[in-house]
């Protein structure tokens, strides 16, 4: 597939490393792996703000769309519309739907359709693949 941003595997590391993403995010967001459950940074994160790509910056979620669902990763009932991209996954024997970023193909992770009302959906994905940027509180 093409992607609005294309970089080779050594650029895509260089800019992790330049961002001081976590330990993982190259494998995470260019090759599809998946971080263990409970280990990720954002899984209990619950500020306001906003997540982002770690690779190109691109907005994903609102973090009020973001829920507990107990399945060890962050997930988020609704992404910003035209942020992600689905691709029907069947590795491990299972026929999922992958989600990547729209705009650079980074693995963010996978969709399935038992999240909350109204959408249904539960949008699981890897903390090394996120960025999360609070909100900022005006001055007082």
């Amino acid at each position: 597939m093409i992607y609005k941003i294309e970089k080779t595997d050594e650029q895509w590391q260089d800019l992790l490393a330049a961002k001081g993403a976590e330990r993982g995010a190259f494998m995470v967001t260019r090759h599809a792996a998946t971080e263990r459950p409970y280990t990720g940074k954002y899984e209990k994160v619950w500020a306001d703000g906003s997540y982002h790509c770690i690779c190109c910056g691109k907005l994903l979620f609102d973090a009020s769309t973001k829920f507990d669902a107990g399945c060890g990763w962050p997930s988020f009932s609704q992404a910003v519309p035209g942020a992600i991209k689905e691709i029907t996954d069947t590795s491990h024997g299972m026929r999922r739907t992958e989600t990547v970023c729209a705009d650079c193909g980074a693995h963010l992770g996978h969709v399935f359709d038992d999240g909350p009302a109204p959408t249904g959906l539960r949008y699981c994905m890897n903390s090394a693949s996120l960025d999360f940027k609070a909100d900022q509180k005006p001055d007082s």
